[in-house]
């Protein structure tokens, strides 16, 4: 495996990802950022931020498969959400255990959850964009 995910001594320990992500792979993958739009492009849970994480994710894995990779090659994630504010934090959890029992893995790279005024629809709540690495 070109990903090894670390949690070094001396940072917090954090759930949700690791802290460092170490790539010993030759090949990479940039994922374009994924919003909540299924294979015909209609919205999946307009207005609802657990369902479009998932469905978020969910876009990651098929790119991501695409390529020839899984998330256990994703070296790091970028997460930008509309309107952020801590108190929508469980339900990115939700969103993002939800996908991850689908898909049969628990995605933990190291990841920035940026808020942002708006992307590129007002129907989109999220959009999430990868960086792969393999062998």
């Amino acid at each position: 495996m070109a990903i090894t995910l670390v949690n070094p001594e001396g940072l917090p320990h954090v759930d949700v990802y690791r802290q460092v992500s170490v790539a010993s792979g030759t090949k990479q993958i940039f994922v374009a950022g994924q919003v909540s739009l299924d294979a015909e492009g209609t919205t999946v849970g307009e207005g609802d931020l657990a369902a479009q994480v998932e469905r978020c994710y969910l876009n990651v894995a098929t790119a991501l498969s695409g390529a020839g990779a899984t998330f256990d090659d994703v070296a790091k994630l970028t997460v930008y959400v509309v309107d952020w504010t801590p108190d929508k934090m469980p339900l990115f959890i939700e969103g993002v255990a939800r996908a991850s029992a689908r898909l049969g893995t628990t995605p933990v790279p190291p990841g920035t959850l940026i808020g942002v005024a708006a992307l590129a629809a007002p129907e989109y709540l999220v959009e999430v964009e990868a960086t792969a690495v393999v062998d």
